[in-house]
């Protein structure tokens, strides 16, 4: 019988190195990642200890041509295991490396994955944003709408956040790319 072990963890759409980081060391303690649900339920199944490397990509067009996609990051020893909210998730055990491997041949590759999230991730928080501002300007002036202005003040301050997590690491990013 598999022992399954859930756990709930938050990582903000420029993290995935983190995540990544947190699936390893996982898999080395003896878990290894299943899936992952809305909102961050990482399920995991009992293994041996073993030193895994978990790579992400943020690709919803891969989905479109998923034999493919897969096999292309097969080809190259990456298993392929599951996909969520736009992000593909690959391991491959660290013994089967050569060296120091990535999903992405180079800079060039990721910084096209950073465009990706923010096409596909990002721009959709900034309209987001406006509503709420919107929402929040209404509210501060309305005061039969005061009720909610504490909530929509939280979650602008949470969009202002990740928007500027994103820009500090992608500007960061494109600026060693263009060197």
């Amino acid at each position: 019988m598999k022992e399954l072990k859930k756990e709930f963890r938050w990582f903000n759409i420029m993290e995935y190195e983190k995540e990544e980081n947190y699936l390893s060391k996982r898999h080395q303690e003896g878990w290894k990642f299943k899936r992952v649900t809305f909102p961050g339920v990482y399920t995991f199944e009992r293994c041996e200890p073993e030193k895994v490397i978990y790579q992400l990509d943020y690709n919803k067009e891969g989905i479109k041509h998923q034999m493919e996609y897969v096999r292309m990051f097969e080809d190259c020893g990456w298993e392929y295991l599951t996909e969520f909210d736009g992000y593909n998730y690959f391991r491959k055990p660290a013994d089967m490396m050569q060296q120091k491997e990535e999903i992405f041949c180079d800079d060039i590759s990721r910084l096209d994955m950073m465009n990706r999230i923010f096409i596909g991730r990002v721009i959709p928080l900034i309209v987001i944003l406006c509503g709420l501002i919107v929402q929040l300007y209404m509210s501060a002036t309305d005061h039969s709408e005061r009720g909610w202005l504490p909530v929509f003040i939280v979650l602008v301050i949470i969009y202002i956040i990740t928007f500027l997590q994103f820009a500090v690491k992608y500007f960061a990013f494109r600026k060693k790319v263009k060197k």
